[in-house]
């Protein structure tokens, strides 16, 4: 079985979030003697492709509408990877030194139009294709209805959706980018008044996945428009939770970390990269240290942190340390709450993969306060790397996390993103951390919690047999 994943991001070549992560690991726990599974992606003007080297295997051109554009398809020389990765390099669109912007119809509809042109001249067509998020939903439409693709009508298709928030509109008077179809069936690209390729990947694909259950259940009564048409294609619908990639992110060998460890070694270890960001983000070793990893966006809550931390910081002895950027003003906010808060609190705004690898291995506890959660990373590397998750009761985020209040608890939960929900969560951590019995046996614990790709890849295995 040959599987082609097509996504706009993939780790480590092109990262912006979680899609990136998933892209990154699933074919690679998918390979094996019977199986194939391979990406195709753009290719982008940024550090991975210009520290790689690259051969074309195929040159074409696109039509976008009366436009003809020059496309390559690419392959690295060698092959740093565990699954073979290739790339649509269209210069006039897809090479820039960024992954999304304002012109992302012309972008992906290009590299989604690219890669079926190239499969149409596979002497072996794949056996699955499988669309990830909204750049590339237009593929199960194109395969059902283009003209041009009606080679390709027989090869099951999979949506997964990683996020319903983004749904890639574009008004109808861009139709005619489009390779030509049978124009009576244009009402599969609209929804509410507008072209919308997620809506239209949901009714073409013929099974569409979420990257954890209660998140599709959620999205059944809050998807950004998208509730009535989930509902009513709820029987070809399902989640399957996101795994990790646990020799990525393994304490016991993972190069960014200061100190290496595993279960028996968990204390020297975690005290040694916790000695590493107190020392240089200029905090107490002795105090608890509360971290987040993430964007300074709404969906995670991170609006409510400057009054979170402020509060926090004064009703307990602890550290904050955070490492995000985002909204321009919570940055601002976050940036000047170091003035205030100086030895008990600080932030790194940006991103550094470094730095984040340190923060999971020497932080006590991680915040996840989101609003919304498909599935969450985050906690499973905290969890990893024997770090407690603090998390809102929502998406993969409740799939993952049982609160300690309940049997075989081992995290700490919350219902409702608000500052005082926030802030008693942050209050049991404390608690926890002052009993250090409990809170070692807890951090040993969870460092057994198996969310490796190996059980989420099977199931997607098995997903895939069941409409071939």
């Amino acid at each position: 079985m040959t599987i082609i994943h097509i996504s706009a991001e993939c780790y480590p070549v092109a990262k912006v979030g979680g899609l990136a992560d998933v892209v990154g690991a699933l074919p690679k726990y998918q390979n094996s003697p019977d199986i194939t599974s391979q990406v195709i992606m753009p290719f982008y003007n940024n550090k991975f492709t210009k520290e790689n080297v690259f051969t074309t295997i195929y040159s074409n051109q696109i039509s976008l509408g009366n436009r003809l554009i020059d496309f390559n398809v690419l392959m690295l020389k060698e092959k740093p990877l565990d699954f073979d990765i290739f790339f649509i390099d269209i210069p006039e669109l897809l090479f820039k030194d960024y992954v999304y912007s304002s012109d992302d119809t012309e972008r992906f509809l290009g590299f989604q139009i690219a890669i079926l042109d190239w499969l149409l001249v596979w002497e072996k067509y794949p056996d699955i294709i499988h669309c990830h998020d909204h750049h590339t939903g237009l593929i199960p439409f194109m395969l059902q209805e283009s003209y041009k693709y009606e080679a390709f009508r027989k090869i099951p298709n999979i949506l997964t959706i990683h996020n319903a928030q983004y749904q890639g509109w574009f008004p109808h008077l861009k139709v005619g980018l489009i390779p030509p179809f049978n124009f009576n069936h244009v009402g599969l690209l609209d929804w509410g008044g507008t072209i919308n390729p997620l809506a239209a990947a949901i009714k073409c694909a013929w099974h569409v996945t979420t990257v954890s259950p209660s998140y599709m259940e959620e999205l059944k009564l809050a998807a950004n428009g998208l509730e009535s048409l989930l509902s009513s294609e709820s029987d070809k619908c399902s989640g399957i939770l996101n795994g990790i990639d646990t020799d990525v992110w393994n304490p016991e060998t993972d190069h960014y970390i200061v100190k290496n460890y595993n279960i028996k070694t968990v204390k020297a270890g975690a005290d040694a990269n916790k000695k590493y960001l107190c020392d240089t983000f200029n905090l107490d070793f002795e105090k608890p240290l509360f971290a987040f990893i993430g964007r300074l966006v709404g969906e995670k809550g991170s609006d409510l942190f400057p009054q979170v931390f402020k509060q926090a910081l004064q009703n307990n002895n602890i550290n904050i340390l955070l490492l995000g950027s985002g909204n321009p003003f919570v940055e601002e906010e976050l940036k000047t709450l170091k003035n205030d808060y100086i030895g008990t609190y600080n932030a790194y705004i940006g991103y550094d993969e470094k730095l984040s690898h340190i923060i999971y291995a020497g932080a006590d506890f991680l915040l996840m306060p989101s609003r919304v959660e498909p599935c969450g990373l985050n906690q499973m590397y905290a969890l990893r790397y024997g770090t407690i998750p603090i998390v809102r009761s929502i998406g993969g985020l409740k799939d993952t996390v049982i609160d300690i209040s309940k049997e075989n608890g081992f995290g700490i939960c919350h219902n409702n993103v608000s500052v005082l929900e926030i802030t008693k969560a942050i209050d049991r951590g404390v608690a926890l951390y002052e009993n250090q019995s409990e809170y070692k046996k807890i951090r040993k614990s969870i460092m057994e919690i198996d969310h490796s790709w190996h059980v989420s890849a099977e199931e997607y295995i098995k997903l895939y047999k069941s409409i071939n």
